[in-house]
């Protein structure tokens, strides 16, 4: 599949989900000046240490998650409410916008757990973890994508796009599926069609350092290398 088709087929999964969701209480601030606020943003600072496991549950709506060279975890999270929903229902905006928390929580000393409770805000997350964590995300509807993470990643998604930027450095087994939607990289790996309408992607490097499970039910996954020169995606629109 061509670049152009691969951009097309991700705008129009991007396009028709529905970005969603909400959970812990984060210190909130930067909403929009007026009357009755329709977005508000929180950000909190977890110390954890590299090496250890990153738990993303219940998210909704667009993920980026990027690792960086901090012992600690950064969230950023953006709420939005329906649209008019302040103009219908002004008495309600704030209170609703507070009811939605995202909480982190440490599971074990070397779990951290990131949850979201279902609602019908907009969500948007900017999570920074240390380069070598691992990570689990479980992702509802919406956009995912992951770059600068060096431990194993584990990310599914119902309804949505996948978008992983890995180092070509490492060895790598790879197992990525979609039931409707395709798979798209440009790291050598085997491809197969699934049923006409789903696609499939392994890689298994001899002695793996790295372990990369991906699913969507319906959506697309893109696996890219990092250019070397930078070591960083360039991510259209960011």
């Amino acid at each position: 599949m061509t670049c152009k088709l691969r951009a097309e087929f991700l705008l129009g999964i991007i396009a028709i989900a529905i970005p969603v969701a909400g959970a812990n209480s984060l210190d909130e601030s930067g909403a929009q000046s007026s009357s009755v606020q329709n977005t508000v943003t929180s950000t909190q600072h977890i110390d954890f240490a590299p090496g250890r496991t990153i738990h993303i549950d219940g998210s909704y709506g667009i993920l980026h998650v990027e690792g960086w060279d901090r012992p600690e975890v950064g969230i950023t999270v953006t709420k939005s409410l329906p649209r008019g929903y302040e103009r219908k229902h002004p008495e309600k905006a704030a209170q609703y916008l507070e009811s939605i928390r995202v909480t982190a929580e440490r599971r074990t000393n070397s779990e951290l757990a990131i949850s979201t409770t279902k609602s019908d805000l907009g969500m948007e997350y900017e999570i920074q973890v240390p380069r070598n964590s691992s990570l689990t995300i479980h992702h509802r509807v919406g956009y995912v994508s992951v770059s600068g993470v060096n431990g194993n990643i584990e990310a599914t998604c119902r309804r949505g796009d996948l978008v992983l930027w890995l180092s070509e450095k490492a060895s790598y087994a790879i197992d990525a599926r979609s039931n409707v939607g395709t798979v798209a990289s440009d790291l050598p790996g085997t491809f197969a069609v699934r049923y006409l309408i789903g696609q499939r992607y392994s890689r298994v490097d001899p002695s793996p350092s790295r372990r990369i499970f991906l699913r969507t039910y319906f959506g697309g996954i893109t696996i890219q290398p990092i250019l070397p020169e930078s070591e960083a995606p360039i991510v259209a629109g960011r």
